[in-house]
């Protein structure tokens, strides 16, 4: 947990790296302000070349024998340095952990609001470990506790995906859940939505002919036919 500035009494963090008189080594290898090798020369020979282009002698390897310097704008390159590092940390991805926890026996309206606090961590992009507390005698039952981290799993669904399985430690038993790929990709749709679209899209049967064993149907009226009517053959009376 970070100290608050007005509370922390370190030193503040000095800046190690070693420039013009501060380099103590009798030669160097110096490289110019245009990124070119300029060979091993005295310390001093390279300070002066340094001052006379107005510029600083950097050591930028001190490991190396001899070390390397750089003839360059000191504070032009802390401050290249200080926003390729800012831009780094923006690009990580802090993972925090949530904590959640439950007892074997819940009632099933504190599982709902429970659950529904783990879809929000979730879909949050943070890991969640869900804590089974077991009291007394409940502890020799651990099967009920691992029955409810299932039926916790069946019910999350496609949000999230099991990192560690439940595992007893004591008196509590733990599991820890992870954001699913869908969520981490934001392509996650909640299942009631899904069945909502599946309905919208499917065919209306209102719509729909069926036609059983022969031409479609129409609603055209039948064509009327002429029909021969036969003469009766005459009786003798």
């Amino acid at each position: 947990m970070p100290v608050p500035r007005r509370f922390d009494r370190r030193p503040p963090e000095r800046d190690t790296t070693r420039v013009n008189e501060r380099i103590r080594v009798p030669e160097v290898r110096v490289i110019g302000d245009d990124g070119a090798q300029i060979g091993v020369m005295r310390t001093d020979q390279a300070l002066r070349m340094a001052q006379d282009r107005d510029l600083d002698l950097v050591e930028v390897a001190p490991e190396a024998r001899p070390p390397v310097v750089r003839i360059l704008d000191y504070s032009k390159y802390k401050y290249e340095q200080a926003q390729k590092k800012k831009t780094a940390k923006k690009h990580q991805t802090q993972v925090v952990t949530r904590e959640i926890k439950f007892r074997p026996k819940i009632a099933d309206h504190d599982y709902a609001t429970k659950k529904g606090h783990v879809i929000r961590f979730l879909k949050g992009k943070d890991k969640v470990k869900v804590t089974i507390m077991f009291r007394g005698r409940e502890v020799t039952h651990p099967e009920r506790g691992r029955d409810l981290l299932e039926r916790l799993v069946e019910d999350l669904g496609d949000i999230c995906q099991v990192d560690q399985r439940p595992s007893l430690e004591g008196r509590n038993m733990t599991m820890m859940l992870s954001p699913s790929k869908e969520v981490l990709n934001g392509t996650w749709v909640p299942k009631s939505e899904r069945e909502g679209e599946a309905d919208e899209d499917g065919p209306d049967a209102e719509d729909t002919g069926i036609v059983v064993g022969g031409d479609e149907a129409t609603d055209e009226p039948a064509a009327e036919t002429d029909v021969e009517t036969p003469t009766p053959a005459p009786t003798d009376a």
